[in-house]
């Protein structure tokens, strides 16, 4: 983003990080985000929001830094979690009710829980994905900047598609480039 921070970008008039946390909270589930300690203005961005707010003091590392975060409280907290949903916040499309799909069919599983994990409407792997609480300890384990692929690829057969309409699953915006294209599409 040459400098600028892609989770303050303006997405329904605040910044998309707290767009997609007020949007999953409309799910009714609770919802924790990992920030590095020196991000001041995401957690700013999030006043006002109850939402969890959890340090990641290795964020440089990268993702698997914070999904250990995270795994951590799940298991902390393992009577009220079935699971870990994964949500990266530069996804502008994802709306509450995609997030609640995706809670209700996680819910209304079997056990053992699949992993749910978000496709778009021609079937093509995206995001969010929902881990059962089973896989925590692996992702305790993850290093570096390569989130839970692994994870995925570990457990494939476990993997489960939740169509979202359109592209939504799939629309990350990661350069400035990506936000100006995303905006012109949607004028």
């Amino acid at each position: 983003m040459r400098g600028a921070d892609k989770l303050l970008e303006e997405v329904a008039g605040r910044p998309v990080l707290a767009t997609l946390a007020a949007r999953a909270l409309e799910a009714g589930a609770p919802v924790l985000v990992t920030i590095a300690p020196d991000q001041v203005a995401r957690a700013q961005a999030l006043a006002g929001l109850p939402v969890e707010l959890r340090e990641v003091p290795e964020a440089a590392e990268g993702m698997a830094a914070s999904l250990r975060v995270a795994a951590a409280e799940v298991e902390a907290e393992a009577a009220a979690h079935a699971g870990l949903m994964v949500l990266p916040a530069d996804m502008p499309e994802i709306t509450g009710d995609d997030i609640a799909q995706m809670i209700a069919a996680f819910r209304a599983a079997a056990e053992p829980r699949p992993i749910l994990r978000a496709t778009a409407e021609d079937g093509r792997w995206g995001h969010p994905v929902i881990l059962p609480r089973r896989l925590m300890s692996e992702l305790a384990r993850l290093q570096g900047d390569r989130g839970g692929r692994d994870i995925l690829k570990a457990h494939a057969a476990a993997v489960q598609p939740c169509r979202l309409p359109g592209a939504r699953a799939l629309t990350d915006l990661d350069t400035p480039e990506d936000w100006a294209a995303w905006r012109a599409r949607l004028r």
